[in-house]
């Protein structure tokens, strides 16, 4: 939920539109009721956005809810962005990448909070062919041609591309739309079961064949049969469909009926079937039978431009089965432009299905993706938390255990009666905490030679987060 308290009402309208517009909850506050709100959102995934106020203070408002991120809008509110739980400043015009990747850091901020562990609760275009570069027109215009005819269609091209989202859009522009559509992997099929699959089988015509059963030929009557991975098919079933191709017409295994077949077919694959004839392992002439019309299906790789509207669209299909989403930085989206993609569309759909689990509803950036995608080098975020959260934290990391943590570490020396005995005259519990992390950090420092990432690993605390500690109690080995 993201929370725009802003006196400049135009602004915050404006504001208010574009984040709905990008699938955001926006939710406007004022100053009357911007406390109560707050405060229900408090150790919540939410953020805020600050603009102009009259009543309230900007920095008494951002330090009052440190577990909350907060953004700024104007120029003028720069000097605030030294507060620490201050994320970023947005500036009109508003841009959507700059406002995508600002929420990303909040996103990260929250995430990453001290003691805060949050866990996951556990259209039609062209059907389907995504895509406005060149080499996806030119699909296009070959479908819309090949359409309109009974020509059989040769759809070639890397695995994973899509051919069978080609061949269903023939089917679906063509003359035979209102009939099946019957998809067939040939490589999914033990060679000795391919011929009863496609042409069917009459009773007792083999051993098991208890029943007549119809073939994907009379399944696909009146429609589209599309026979995908036609290069895996057996020499002796290449013949048997050549002359289907030529004759029209097939027998059920079995039987001595001649059946009319009146299907179009649509044949597949991502092998060489030039190269295949050359050394004699698919015919010549059912080539140039099934050759009538190609289209050559282009790799991922070569239309990178199209990322963002596939991430969209595959995006939209996990939504649909899921219920979640996720979205990518415009960065994030520039790094995967540079990935080569050998597993193509397959490869992104598993990807954006990966990064929706680890991150649903929440805004990618490159530092989230995979190694092998990251191909532009960036910082990744890392939040400052203020003071009083961090001792709040050691506070109940400290106390909650009751030191149990601290029995196998011998060099730690804390005494449980000297916790459970509180003085009669109290004690000062901050000068208290303090001179605890000083003895830890210090023995943990001498105990590793003032290795810093050595120490900072055994205190279970960030190496920057270390050494803003040594220089805050000037632990320097001098």
């Amino acid at each position: 939920m993201i929370l725009i308290l802003d006196n400049n009402n135009n602004r915050a309208i404006g504001l208010n539109a574009a984040l709905t517009f990008i699938g955001e909850a926006v939710q406007l506050l004022d100053e009357q009721n911007f406390e109560q709100i707050c405060s229900s959102f408090d150790k919540k995934e939410c953020m805020v956005i600050l603009g102009a106020l009259n009543d309230l203070e900007h920095e008494a408002v951002i330090k009052k809810y440190p577990t909350l991120p907060f953004l700024l809008i104007g120029e003028t509110l720069k000097p605030l962005l030294s507060i620490a739980n201050v994320v970023g400043l947005i500036c009109e015009p508003f841009t959507h990448d700059v406002t995508t990747q600002l929420l990303h850091d909040c996103q990260q901020y929250q995430r990453m909070l001290p003691n805060e562990h949050k866990h996951a609760k556990p259209h039609k275009t062209f059907d389907g062919l995504v895509g406005e570069t060149e080499a996806v027109k030119d699909v296009r215009f070959l479908i819309e041609q090949v359409a309109k005819t009974d020509a059989n269609v040769l759809i070639l091209g890397e695995s994973g591309t899509g051919k069978e989202v080609v061949a269903r859009n023939v089917h679906l522009l063509s003359k035979r739309n209102s009939g099946p559509f019957v998809p067939v992997n040939c490589g999914a099929i033990p060679a000795e079961l391919l011929e009863s699959e496609l042409f069917g089988h009459e009773k007792g015509a083999f051993t098991g064949a208890i029943s007549a059963r119809k073939g994907r030929f009379e399944l696909a009557q009146c429609g589209t049969l599309f026979l995908d991975e036609i290069g895996d098919m057996p020499l002796q079933m290449q013949v048997k469909l050549l002359r289907v191709l030529q004759e029209r017409s097939y027998e059920r295994v079995g039987g001595t009926k001649a059946i009319q077949a009146d299907v179009r077919v649509i044949a597949a694959t991502h092998r060489n079937l030039e190269m295949m004839i050359e050394q004699g392992s698919f015919r010549e002439d059912l080539y140039y039978r099934l050759n009538v019309f190609p289209i050559e299906n282009p790799s991922l790789n070569e239309r990178a431009d199209d990322i963002p509207l596939l991430l969209k669209e595959l995006m939209r299909r996990v939504n649909e089965q899921s219920g979640t989403t996720a979205k990518f930085t415009e960065r994030a989206i520039d790094s995967l432009k540079e990935h080569a993609w050998p597993g193509n569309i397959r490869e992104l759909a598993n990807l954006v299905e990966r990064m929706v689990i680890m991150f649903p509803d929440k805004v990618v950036d490159i530092p989230d993706l995979p190694a092998k995608y990251r191909y532009i080098e960036v910082e990744a975020y890392e939040p400052q938390y203020p003071e009083e959260l961090m001792e709040r934290d050691a506070f109940n990391d400290i106390f909650s255990a009751g030191f149990s943590d601290y029995d196998d570490e011998p060099d730690v020396e804390v005494s449980q009666s000297s916790v459970d005995l509180l003085p009669n005259e109290g004690i000062e519990l901050k000068d208290y905490l303090a001179e605890l992390e000083i003895s830890l950090i210090t023995q943990a420092l001498e105990r590793y030679d003032y290795v810093v990432a050595r120490a900072a690993e055994i205190l279970g605390v960030r190496r920057t987060t270390l050494v803003e500690k040594m220089k805050k109690y000037n632990l320097s080995r001098d």
